[in-house]
Order: structure tokens, then sequence, then C-alpha cells
């Protein structure tokens, strides 16, 4: 009688209700650790990105300065200080005075900002208060996020 027993819980398989909520613990745990990490990853890659992205327009601002200083890009709007005005003007490009047609280009297209997903960026110009979120006008000497969201060190991202 002893084996007969013996036979079927060795045909009955499968897990008991212990076993599965120890297990369902378990998976609830790991997966709560893992979401806070995931939100991590994904802020540190906006930030990224974001940084890449005003290096570029930046590099790309200085360029155009340096050349209207050089007296490469023809003559340059009054008031202007030489600095681009808009940020258009860096894509489309610059006709260069000469017997040639040739247009010279900063950058290939705006890039977008990770954090608004679009391609409108705070501008300042060189009349603007540092601090400022407006635009005078005049000018792009210097971009900015238009986010309001800060970074973990608690400055806001419009301030990078």
């Amino acid at each position: 009688m002893l084996q007969v027993s013996d036979r079927r819980r060795q045909s009955q398989r499968g897990l008991t209700l212990v076993e599965l909520v120890v297990a369902f613990t378990i998976l609830i745990t790991l997966s709560a650790m893992a979401l806070p990490m995931a939100r991590y990853k994904v802020r540190r890659e906006k930030e990224r990105d974001l940084r890449y992205a005003l290096r570029e327009i930046r590099t790309a601002i200085d360029k155009y300065k340096d050349m209207a200083e050089q007296q490469q890009l023809g003559q340059t709007k009054l008031g202007s200080e030489n600095y681009p005005e808009t940020l258009e003007i860096l894509v489309e490009g610059v006709k260069v005075p000469g017997p040639q047609d040739k247009k010279i280009r900063f950058l290939r297209r705006l890039p977008r900002d990770p954090f608004t997903g679009g391609t409108d960026w705070g501008k300042r110009s060189v009349q603007d208060d540092p601090k400022s979120q407006s635009w005078g006008g005049q000018n792009v000497f210097d971009v900015f996020s238009k986010t309001m969201e800060k970074a973990p060190d608690g400055t806001l991202y419009s301030e990078w």
C-alpha cells in the first residue's frame, strides 16, 4: 500500500501554493528594483542627448561668428555682433561672396531637444540678460532647452 501512494505522488507534478507565493514574491521584488533603474537610465540618455545637441548648435554658432569676423561671409547685419540672426540660417546656409555661388552650411538640421521633443530651442542674444528666458531677436548668441524639468543636482536643464 505504501508503494501505491509513492507512485501517486510521483505522478502528481507541480508546485505547491507556498512555492508559488515565494516565486511571485521574488519576481515582484526584482521588478520593483529594476523599474527605478530603468527610469534613471532613460533620464541619463536624455541628458547625454541634450549635452550633445547643445554642443552641436553652440559649435555651429561659434564657427559662424569666426567666419563672419574674418569677413568670409560678406557683410553682416549691423547690431548682430557677427552672430547669426536665427538658427535657421545655420541650416539653410550663407552665400559666400565671390565668383562662385557657394553656400556654407553650419548644421545639416537643427537637433531635437530630447526633453521637449521638438526643434524649438530657447535663444539668447548678446544684448539679453544671461538668465533671461525671452529672446530679444537681434542675434543668436546662445541656445537652451525650453523644458522646466530639473536635473538630479537641482539645476534646471534650461541653465545648461
